[in-house]
Formats: C-alpha cells, structure tokens, sequence
C-alpha cells in the first residue's frame, strides 16, 4: 500500500510571531538541507515554530515526542507479524527520508544515546538510513530534513546529547519573547485583553526570575496562555493563575507562596 505523504501537510497556518530572524535562518538550513537543531526552555514556542515552517514551506511534518523508552526500532522500523506472515513497517524516521518530509525529534535528549546514533548517517553528506535488520540502506528524499530540539536547562550527565551528535546540526536559540511581545501572544492565541495579558506576563517574570533560586523552570509562555484560557471560561484572575502557572510548577510551599503573593500584587 503506497502511504499518502500529504497527511502529514500542515493544513492551516500555525500562529507564530517571529522575535527576530528565525524565520529566514531556518528557511535557508531548509535550502541548503543542513539538520536543524532548536534549544530553549519548555514552552518557549520551538514546536510551534517548527510546525510554522513546516506549514510556511509546505513540506510534510512528522514530529516524534522522544522518551527514555524510545528504542532504534520505534524510530527506523520492525518487522512485524500478521495473518499473511511478515511484513516490514517503517518507522517515522524512515517515512520522513522515504517521502521527502520534515521529520522532527521534540527533546531529543529523553531518548537513550544508543538509540539516537541511528540518525548520524542521516545527518552527514550521506543522507542515509540504513535498516539493518531489513537488509535496506534508504537514501533519504531530496526533501528530507532532520530537526531536534532539547531544554539545555534540563542537560545532565546522564542526560545530554554527545557531541558527536551536537557537530552534526545548525544550532536555533529560543527563549520566552520580550514582555510587549509576550502578551501580544498570548492576546492572541486566546481572545484575553491586552491588559490582562500584559498582567500575567508580569506574573510569569516574577516566575523566571526565580529560576535557580528555587525553581528549576520559570512559567512557560504555554502556561500563560492556559490562564488566559481558564479566566476566558469564568474563573476568577487569581485562581486561574495559581491553577495554570504556580501549582503545576512547584510543591515547595515557600516558592508558591512567594508567587502567590506576586499574583496578588499583579491582579490586586
């Protein structure tokens, strides 16, 4: 059965506001078909942006959400077994080369380091994806890109990518938008007024701004437009911001208090 690549077409425009040249950096790594690597805090916007580009230069997007139990195999393929025998099935790394489609590895470093080498001979001047246990070698498609992202916040010893890895991409930083920009955004994306945008912005930088100093991640822009939301279908400012911003964060009963008290001020 010849597989239908063009389900995997972005079919509407992704709201994406561009914070400086983003937008013509990644369109010229697509011409030049270099792999893409995007690195910034969780909730910043890296997704969105690949689907935006995705959409932008209408190429086919096949997106993974990589995890520590993510094998070789779940990406490349496996040999599987039905009623008419032994088939081969292609996993989204081999559709993405196969059929000329954006194929991208959302936090690439929760996958397990011996599972992420498949894609070095894809990532070179071979553009190759051999299938070993197949016996197959795929020459990837002349549209095929290779694009990762990861949170270097959250990069360890046991949880980083080697730089063997790392030498193979472009590198793309991204980090939550200037204010202005910021509640622009999240007008946006939920319908809220200006003000009360510009309102939770001050709450999430109050948040960030305790990074290091108790929190491991500041509030994602994600978060604020989960608030925004809430307060869209009734719920009171200061509720909607503990919900969405401060409970999902932290347990530490001294960080949300602080937070708390900044929701207060902020909605006072």
């Amino acid at each position: 059965m010849t597989l239908d690549i063009s389900q995997y077409l972005v079919p509407e425009e992704p709201f994406y506001r561009p914070q400086a040249n983003e937008l013509d950096l990644y369109a010229a790594a697509y011409a030049a078909r270099l792999p893409v690597m995007v690195k910034g805090p969780t909730g910043c916007g890296k997704s969105r942006f690949i689907e935006h580009m995705a959409w932008r230069l209408k190429k086919p997007l096949i997106t993974v959400a990589c995890n520590e139990d993510m094998t070789a195999s779940d990406l490349v393929g496996r040999f599987l077994l039905d009623a008419a025998g032994t088939r081969w099935v292609d996993g989204p790394l081999t559709v993405a080369a196969r059929h000329g489609a954006i194929c991208y590895l959302d936090e690439v470093v929760e996958a397990r380091q011996d599972t992420t080498v498949v894609i070095h001979p894809l990532t070179d001047h071979r553009r190759t994806l051999p299938l070993d246990k197949k016996g197959e070698v795929v020459q990837a498609h002349p549209d095929f890109q290779l694009v990762i992202s990861y949170n270097p916040g959250y990069q360890s010893l046991m949880k980083d990518l080697k730089q063997s890895t790392k030498q193979r991409f472009v590198g793309m930083d991204f980090d939550y938008a200037e204010a202005d920009l910021e509640a622009s955004i999240v007008a946006r994306e939920t319908g809220i007024d200006a003000a009360t945008a510009a309102q939770l912005v001050k709450v999430g930088e109050a948040a960030r701004n305790l990074k290091g100093h108790g929190l491991d991640e500041g509030i994602s822009t994600r978060l604020l437009v989960y608030a925004a939301r809430l307060m869209n279908e009734g719920i009171a400012p200061r509720d909607a911001c503990r919900m969405a911003l401060v409970r999902p964060i932290t347990d530490d009963p001294d960080i949300r208090s602080t937070l708390d008290h900044a929701i207060d001020a902020v909605f006072a």
